[in-house]
């Protein structure tokens, strides 16, 4: 494994944590197509649109890198 990805990714966990802390990350889950299911047992989530969104901007990111 490359030493580079590892401190890529390790910056990228630690800006993901301070986005969480101060709130940034408050949208995911709650766009409109985000499946969630409560009934009284079982509560079924599942981020379709916000794992969208997050698959392009990560592809935009390795794009801009890669060129």
């Amino acid at each position: 494994m490359n030493g580079n990805l590892l401190i890529y990714l390790g910056i990228g966990l630690i800006v993901a944590g301070i986005a969480y802390k101060y709130g940034l990350l408050d949208w995911f889950g709650n766009l409109p197509g985000d499946i969630k299911y409560q009934t009284e047992h079982t509560f079924v989530f599942i981020p379709i649109v916000s794992m969208l969104l997050v698959s392009a901007v990560v592809s935009l990111i390795m794009w801009f890198f890669n060129r």
